[in-house]
C-alpha cells in the first residue's frame, strides 16, 4: 500500500506540474530531453501500477484461499522481494522502451497532448508506424499490461471458486467486501488504459485521448486513497465526526 501511494503521487507529479505551467504561462514548449525524461518516468509509474495491482490480486488470493498459511506465504520478506523485483523490471524495461522511442527521427514537435506519451510520438515519427515503435507498443501491451491482467483474472477466478464453496452467506459477503476495493481500482485503471492504448491508430482522437488521460493520470490516483481508506474503521469514524 505504501508503494501504491508513492506511485500515485509520482503519477500526478510526472504529468500535472508541467501541464499546469504550460496552461498558466502559455509556454508549452518542451525540450527533446525533457520530453523523453517525462516519457520514461510516466512509463515507470504506469508499469508499477500494473505490477502492484497484480501483486495485490495475488495477496487477495492467498488471503481468501489459504487463510491459515497467509502470513507465511505473504511474509514481509516476500512482499519486499516482489516489490523490489517490480521496480527493477519496470526501470529496466522502461529504459529500453524510452531508448527505442528516442532513436526515432521525428518530423514535427507539435504534440496534441498535455504530456509526452508514446502513441503521440508514433504519430510524429517520420516513418509512421515503424518497426521500432511497433516493437515498443507490442512490448508495452503484451508483457506489461496483459501479463498482470491475466494474473488478476486467474486470481479472481480462483477466489470466486473458493467463495462458491463456502456454506456461510456471511463469509461470502465478507470475502467479496475484502476484494471490493482492489477490484474497483482494477476496473477504473484498466478501463481507461485499454480505451487509450488498445485501439487502432486510425481511431486516435487528440480531444478524447486528452480527456481519458486526465482520468488515469489525475482522477484515478486521487480516488485510490479514498477507495481503500474508506474501508478503514478509524477513517470512517473520523469522517462521521467531521460530517456531524
Amino acid at each position: 500500500m505504501g508503494n501504491l501511494a508513492f506511485v500515485d503521487v509520482c503519477f500526478t507529479s510526472t504529468v500535472i506540474p508541467r501541464a499546469l505551467y504550460g496552461l498558466l504561462s502559455g509556454d508549452t514548449h518542451i525540450s527533446t530531453h525533457d520530453c523523453f525524461l517525462q516519457l520514461f518516468l510516466f512509463l515507470v509509474v504506469g508499469n508499477m501500477d500494473c505490477l502492484l495491482l497484480a501483486i495485490m490480486a495475488l495477496d487477495r488470493y492467498f488471503a481468501v484461499c489459504f487463510p491459515l498459511q497467509y502470513s507465511l506465504m505473504m511474509s514481509k520478506r516476500t512482499c519486499i522481494c516482489l516489490v523490489t523485483f517490480s521496480w527493477i523490471f519496470a526501470c529496466l524495461h522502461c529504459t529500453y522502451c524510452t531508448w527505442l522511442a528516442s532513436s526515432q527521427l521525428l518530423c514535427g514537435w507539435v504534440i496534441q497532448h498535455f504530456f509526452c506519451d508514446y502513441p503521440v510520438l508514433i504519430i510524429l515519427s517520420c516513418s509512421g508506424l515503424s518497426v521500432t515503435m511497433l516493437t515498443v507498443d507490442f512490448i508495452e501491451n503484451s508483457i506489461v499490461t496483459f501479463s498482470p491482467v491475466l494474473l488478476i483474472l486467474a486470481s479472481y477466478v480462483l477466489i470466486i471458486r473458493a467463495v462458491l464453496t463456502l456454506k456461510s452467506a456471511q463469509g461470502s459477503i465478507k470475502t467479496f467486501t475484502t476484494c471490493s476495493s482492489h477490484l474497483t481500482m482494477v476496473i477504473l485503471f484498466y478501463s481507461t488504459v485499454i480505451f487509450t492504448y488498445f485501439r487502432p491508430s486510425s481511431m486516435f482522437s487528440p480531444t478524447y485521448d486528452r480527456a481519458i488521460s486526465v482520468v488515469f493520470t489525475i482522477i484515478n490516483p486521487t480516488l485510490n486513497p479514498f477507495i481503500y481508506s474508506l474501508r478503514n474503521k478509524e477513517v470512517k469514524s473520523c469522517l462521521k465526526k467531521i460530517l456531524g
